[in-house]
Parts: C-alpha cells; structure tokens; sequence
C-alpha cells in the first residue's frame, strides 16, 4: 500500500504522535499530483496540501455548552499551460480523486484567458534555507483539561466584579496544523505549527444599563497562555469599566486607538500598499514609494523568520525565501507588500509576501499607556470601532466608536454610540506618539497609537 493509500485510510491521527510520518505522506501527495500535472502537459504546478487538528471546549454559567473536536486535511492545486492557469481543490485524499482533481485543474485552464502575469515565482527565488522557528510544540490536550481551564476562566471572570451580572462564557482551544507546498521548480517546504487560545465574555449592569467586554490570549504553546484567573479578571474589569456611559461633545480632538484598534489603522496601510490594490489601482497610496506614511519617528519591520512568531514563516505562499525587511523607515514607504503575481502586474520584483505581511511590528514611540493618556489632555480613547467605513480608494475613514472621555488628562467616563471620521493618509503622518504595549498575538504587532485630531461625533450631536 502507497503512503497515499495510507493517508486516504488513516487520517490525521498521526499529527500529533509522529508528525515526521505526517509530512511524509503529505509530501507523497505533492509529489503525486506534481507527477500527474506534468505528464498531462501542464508547463508548471503548485500544490498545497494541509492537515490539522483542532480541540475546543465552551462552557457558559460552569455549564459545558461546546466540545468540538476537528480532524480537516485538504489539497489545492495549480496548474499552468500556454499562460492560463486553472485551479482545483479537493478534502478527499484517495489516489483516483487527487488524479481528478488534477485534471479539472488543466480543463479549468483550457477556458481561462492568457494571462502574462501567471505563473511559479521565479526558481531563483525559491527558499533555500528552511529554520527551525520554534513554532512546532504538540500537547495531547484532554477535552477535560480544556473543560476546566474554561470554567476557572469565567468562574474568575463571574467574581472579578459584584456588577458582573451574566456571561456569554469562556472558551479554551487547542490546533496543531502541518502544510507542505511544492511546485515544478523542485522546491518543496513543510510548515508545522501549534496554537492554543483562550477567551471569556461577560455583562455588567447597573443603573445605568447593560455592558459587555471580553479578554483572551493565544500563544504557540500551551504553557504561555495566561494564567485562567488572569483572563477571567481581565475581562471583568474591561467590562465593568464601561458601565456609566455619558454624553460628550461633539467636534475636533485627538484620539487614542488602544492596541487592538491600533493595529487596524496600520493593517489599513497594509492593504493600501499590497499588490492587489495597487494594479487595480484602487489604493489612496498609488505611486508612493519613497514618500511619507507615517511619522519621522516611526518604523514597520517585517520578521518573518522570528522564532515562535504567530505569523513565522522560512517562506512565502509562492515559496519565495522570506526575509527581514522594512515596509516604513523613518516614515518614508520602502517598498509594496507583493507576490510573485501582483509583482509581476506592476513590473516589480516581489517582496516575498504571498499570503501577507508576517510578524510586522510598529517602531518607535516608546511612551507609558498612562502617559500617553496624560499627552492626550482633553479627548478620546478609542477601545472598539465598528461598522465597515473605511475605503481604501480615496483614504476616507469613518468608523463607530465606543470608549473612554478624557479630562486633563485622565480617564473622566465611559462612551459609546459615537462617530470617528478623518482621512488615513492625515491620521498615519499625523501621529502624535506611540506606545510600548504591543499586541504581540498576531502578525501586525501595534502599540497605543495617538493620533493628533480627528472629528468626533458625539451622543449630543
């Protein structure tokens, strides 16, 4: 029997207890349907193929109300011919349907239209060097254990505050994932990766209404999650927090974006100078290379290959080597966030970002929350926007808000149902000092960002 055959019977059983015999057999699928591509008179090919396993347990009020256990594995491959390309995916990993799979592939190609732009990265680009990074740690983590850790977080979180009144429950993960991707350069990388995350959400009331918040953690290993009781706290104190709202007034005012927020400004700017936005030209920063996008003293520095980074990769989704790189020195734009085909639409060189930015994080700065709460004086800390008003195309941002009031420079009171509205080119060169509270749980690593004036609609207008 094929390790093929092995794979369509067993699974992904093996992911955790032997993750090398894993890879060989995802390795084996690769190099199948790479084989078959060729023969049938494909130019080139690229195939991805995935397995993971994931764990998760949700209680509300201590009662268990979610136990999921995933076991997903899937294919997708790419083929070229004659300049079209055709692509098809499967999660049935039998020999005869990866053949199938692709041959709908080819016949896609044969009704797609010439497109100069396709195609592999090219060889000379491919990973050569492939690190350990310190992102593989696999833990047998028990239903039970999950089961319990989600009940001391919100037991934590129930008791944090006598004003917590109810809880929308708190839930514990745990996922370990292997991929590999391999095209008709010969390259072929393997990837293998752990997670585990945790979150609770809770209401307060009082007189003065209802109020919900919510705290969590994610790390590459299970030991580095924050202690339950910490979470569950942390969740109660942003949640009674927010009890008390109060009117503000309407007009122009600096504003603080929190870390999470925060890093929705600078993943804007991200979008703006990625590949896609750019050939369509459909981006507010069209032609700006070597101009301002944020202040002189502000940096993005790009480390994919950080070790146990949560965005950590030796290579990019085109298999192009990864390197550290800036997107932002000094406030001046040093190049666009490319793959290999958005590249190629723009006569560019790509930066090795198929399938984004990695481990990208905000420099500069170096100011104490309470401090930069102190600089903002009279204005507005911004804790949740919702609602989609931003637009990419002309810059214009405009957004929901809810908060907190900030009077000679100290937190006054809670808000909400609120209006924050600028143009992001103006709010990015316009800031006015950063953080050092980075979010360093996703792959845009932000601190507190305050921005010098914005226009802010409040509950009496």
């Amino acid at each position: 029997m094929s390790r093929v055959d092995l794979l369509a019977e067993g699974g992904v059983t093996g992911l955790l207890d032997d993750p090398e015999r894993e890879n060989e057999l995802l390795t084996g699928i690769a190099r199948r349907m790479l084989d078959r591509a060729a023969r049938r008179g494909a130019d080139q090919a690229e195939v991805g193929v995935s397995s993971g396993l994931n764990r998760e347990a949700g209680v509300r009020l201590g009662e268990v109300e979610v136990l999921e256990e995933a076991r997903d594995r899937g294919v997708r491959v790419t083929v070229y011919r004659d300049g079209c390309s055709g692509s098809a995916s499967t999660g049935d990993l039998r020999p005869e349907i990866l053949d199938q799979t692709v041959d709908r592939a080819l016949a896609i190609a044969r009704h797609t239209q010439l497109d100069p732009a396709s195609g592999l990265a090219e060889a000379e680009l491919m990973a050569t060097s492939l690190p350990d990074l310190d992102l593989w740690h696999p833990l047998d983590v028990s239903m039970d254990t999950l089961i319990r850790r989600a009940q001391e977080i919100e037991q934590a979180g129930r008791g944090g505050d006598k004003r917590i009144s109810n809880s929308e429950g708190a839930s514990v993960s745990a996922e370990a994932a292997l991929s590999v991707y391999a095209n008709s350069h010969g390259f072929l990388g393997s990837q293998r990766g752990t997670r585990y995350s945790q979150h609770c959400i809770l209401i307060a009331a009082d007189d003065s209404g209802m109020q919900r918040d919510y705290d969590w953690d994610a790390r590459r290993r299970f030991d580095q999650l924050a202690d339950p009781a910490t979470t569950g706290r942390e969740a109660a104190r942003r949640t009674a927090a927010r009890l008390g709202v109060r009117r503000m007034p309407t007009g122009r005012f600096p504003v603080l974006f929190v870390p999470e927020v925060a890093r929705g400004l600078i993943g804007h700017l991200v979008g703006a100078v990625s590949g896609g936005q750019l050939y369509r030209r459909a981006s507010f920063l069209l032609d700006s290379l070597g101009s301002r996008v944020l202040p002189e003293w502000a940096s993005l520095i790009e480390s994919p290959r950080l070790p146990g980074g949560p965005a950590s990769s030796a290579f990019d989704g085109d298999g192009v080597a990864t390197k550290d790189s800036a997107l932002v020195a000094q406030g001046i734009l040093e190049r666009y966030v490319l793959g290999s085909y958005s590249a190629r639409r723009l006569g560019l060189t790509t930066t090795a970002n198929a399938g984004g930015v990695r481990n990208l994080r905000f420099s500069g700065g170096g100011h104490s929350y309470d401090d930069l709460v102190a600089e903002l004086g009279r204005g507005l800390i911004v804790t949740e926007v919702m609602g989609q008003g931003v637009n990419l195309v002309t810059g214009d941002y405009s957004r929901g808000a809810a908060g907190f009031w900030v009077e000679n420079g100290e937190i006054a009171w809670p808000v909400e149902e609120i209006t924050i509205a600028g143009h992001l080119r103006e709010m990015l060169t316009g800031l006015r000092a950063a953080g050092i509270d980075h979010d360093e749980r996703r792959s845009i690593q932000v601190p507190s960002l305050l921005v010098d004036e914005m226009t802010v609609a409040g509950q009496d207008a």
